[in-house]
């Protein structure tokens, strides 16, 4: 008896040991910090950016850097030389609990460094291998945010043997991130995927919570699908264009899509849902040619964040639908404002102070200032923007976000205007979402216009997942678009987002969205981006054009499919709506009743998320590029040896391309999904893309 209870004593110990060992463990882990990037010498850094949970800091070091850290700091100092290696890490010590942050000194060259290209070549069981295109003389191998030993990697020339860490049976999914360098060469970083202690191997182990797996469907509720008539209410009034009057598109409607399949059978995943709150029920603004005041069908004045807007349902409604998508696997995330609030806000008129001034110092109305006065001009005389660098209107804001998440289980955030709200904020609400650890699968992503490196900015672990990538989707509209195009623009521009967010990013790739002109028309020759493309909706009947513009929509559809990111179709894109800008991009959702070019392109697209949403490849494949003229790019993404080989060609000929794979890869498994032609002899290939075409070929 006395040996029964001593062992009893000892498994209890055990049990308890290995829970302690478990929150030690995941207490910093659960989510990866993003990488640092040194940007000049001297840099300073908030904690919270990378680690926004972790509430006290004892020490920060770095073999490599010098640190300048007071203790109890938000922020830290990095002083970088001209000897310090382009590759370091820095370490964060809260107790005796450490994690570390990989960091990249930018190298005064930005070109894409393609001689280092790495991917994941084979697998078994607990070990991966990595190759290199050239020998690495440096590299780093991270599980999560802990640097693994080099007990627990090989390098061996161009070949890297990693094996997973046994902390990592303690997680469904956790991550192995490599990145590696030779002098001032900087390779891809991969990022490998592992459930539990084996790497990632089937397409089946993938759920909605994996964020580079999503295929998003941006939606204007009011302009989608009405399925409760009873919340019509138009305003019907003679200054107010039908155009910009509600339509009465609601939730109930999505929930009806939801329930027939809609989204299922497109292949969807993700759908992004423009804002639920209340907004003004009279109409405010004013165009005058035509003459036109506007209505708030498309959500973004609200007057109460965190009141549901009647124009759209009831509280019930929106649980439901909720409820319906969680049940199919697709996820839901709300556009939420935080930015302004309408003048009728009742908040307002009890708190005018929190407000930023309409007036700037110099005495201009401060009214669309967008580069000059970014963090504190209005969007419109009755929009006042919200001072978000006080605390307290901090504090209500974000909560205010996370009412929609609490009370009805959304499954994160589009954020409008992002580039407008202080770096504070953001902070702030990340930090309140990654304390509650049932959150961790929300999914942030923000609105920027701007350069890359102010979009950067808020894309870290402690604030934003991502952003749209609109520096890319306007080359490509350019680019598969219009005529003179080069497809060299594109590729750089590509390579650049890569460098700069990651070759395995969650930005956000579009084919369109409700602030732009369709590209279908654009394409067509019907609206041109030279002429006012608002206007143009409103002055004359916007339709495709030459028909060919359904070719260089598939075009730039299957670009975003197949990059590294995630893919977003607007609303009507996978059919081929025609439309000019804001109101004629928002015309009402069809859904059946198609035109034959309208349905062969829906086919199309169906196809394309299908191979996307069933290929390792394209999810979390690495990035080797094979060819790249004026008028074709090709590029292979590869994961554990398994590739898919994606081509485009933006002109109106024939074009035949040669490229050679690297020996490794050699696969005579390869098939296409588009009926070009194609040969080759072991692993060299000769491709025929017809005009306008693209292929995407995988074993």
């Amino acid at each position: 008896m006395k040996n029964l209870f001593n062992l009893c004593q000892i498994v209890l110990g055990i049990i308890l040991l290995s829970a302690c060992t478990k929150e030690n463990i995941l207490k910093y882990n659960e989510n990866i910090a993003s990488v640092l990037i040194l940007e000049s010498d001297t840099s300073s850094i908030y904690i919270t950016d990378y680690y926004p949970t972790m509430d006290r800091v004892d020490s920060i070091t770095s073999s490599s850097l010098k640190i300048l850290f007071q203790n109890a700091s938000e922020q830290f100092i990095i002083i970088s030389e001209a000897t310090t290696p382009i590759l370091n890490t820095i370490e964060f010590w809260s107790g005796k609990e450490r994690v570390s942050v990989m960091v990249i000194k930018k190298r005064r060259d930005d070109t894409p460094q393609k001689e280092l290209t790495a991917f994941s070549s084979s697998q078994a069981g607990t070990e991966f291998k990595t190759t290199f295109l050239m020998a690495p003389e440096q590299v780093m191998v991270f599980w999560q945010n802990v640097k693994m030993s080099s007990t627990d990697y090989e390098l061996n020339g161009r070949e890297l043997l990693v094996r997973v860490p046994q902390e990592a049976e303690l997680m469904k999914r956790s991550y192995i991130r490599i990145i590696a360098s030779e002098g001032e060469k900087i390779s891809n970083d991969l990022l490998i995927p592992l459930e539990y202690k084996k790497v990632l191997s089937d397409i089946s182990q993938l759920d909605r919570m994996d964020k580079q797996a999503q295929v998003l469907y941006s939606l204007m509720i009011d302009r989608f699908c009405n399925g409760d008539t009873s919340n019509d209410k138009p305003l019907n009034r003679p200054d107010v264009l039908p155009t910009v009057d509600f339509k009465g598109g609601d939730i109930k409607g999505i929930t009806d899509k939801i329930q027939s399949g809609f989204f299922t059978d497109l292949g969807i995943n993700t759908i992004w849902m423009t804002p639920v709150a209340q907004n003004p029920d009279d109409p405010w603004g004013l165009d005058k040619d035509p003459y036109t005041k506007f209505s708030a069908y498309h959500g973004y004045w609200p007057i109460n964040p965190t009141v549901l807007n009647p124009h759209f349902g009831t509280e019930e409604q929106l649980k439901e639908m909720l409820e319906e998508a969680h049940k199919r696997n697709i996820n839901v995330i709300v556009d939420y404002v935080a930015n302004h609030l309408h003048q009728s806000s009742p908040i307002l008129k009890e708190r005018p102070d929190w407000v930023t001034p309409m007036y700037t110092e110099d005495g201009r109305l401060n009214v669309r200032l967008f580069d000059d006065e970014r963090l504190t001009t209005w969007f419109d005389t009755f929009l006042p923007t919200l001072d978000l660098e006080k605390e307290e209107v901090r504090e209500a804001m974000t909560d205010s976000a996370l009412y929609w998440i609490r009370h009805y289980d959304f499954d994160g955030f589009r954020h409008d205007a992002a580039k407008h709200i202080p770096e504070s904020y953001w902070r702030l609400l990340t930090k309140k979402i990654r304390k509650e650890r049932n959150w961790n699968h929300l999914y942030q992503i923000g609105e920027t216009y701007g350069s890359v490196e102010l979009v950067r900015s808020y894309v870290k672990s402690g604030m934003l997942d991502g952003q749209f990538d609109f520096n890319v989707y306007h080359t490509a509209v350019k680019v598969f678009g219009l005529d003179g195009g080069d497809m060299r623009v594109l590729n750089t521009e590509l390579y650049k987002s890569l460098d700069n967010y990651g070759y395995h990013n969650l930005m956000g790739y579009i084919s369109g969205n409700h602030d732009k002109p369709r590209f279908i028309s654009v394409a067509g020759g019907t609206v041109s981006l030279s002429e006012d493309t608002k206007a143009a909706g409103r002055k004359r009947k916007i339709l495709v054009g030459d028909t060919v513009a359904y070719d260089k929509l598939a075009l730039l559809e299957a670009f975003m499919l197949t990059v590294p990111g995630v893919p977003c179709i607007y609303q009507g894109d996978e059919y081929g709506v025609p439309g000019a800008n804001d109101p004629d991009n928002r015309r009402m959702m069809q859904f059946d009743d198609y035109s034959v070019r309208e349905q062969q392109h829906l086919d199309k697209v169906k196809k394309l998320i299908k191979l996307r949403r069933s290929s390792l490849p394209l999810i979390y494949g690495d990035m080797l590029s094979l060819f790249c003229d004026k008028d074709v790019m090709a590029f292979a993404r590869i994961y554990m040896g398994k590739i898919a080989v994606v081509a485009y060609n933006r002109s109106s000929q024939v074009k035949e391309i040669k490229f050679t794979l690297p020996e490794i890869l050699y696969s005579d498994n390869l098939h296409t999904n588009f009926g070009s032609d194609y040969s080759s002899d072991k692993y060299r290939f000769n491709l025929t893309l017809p005009p306008y075409g693209f292929e995407i070929l995988n074993d």
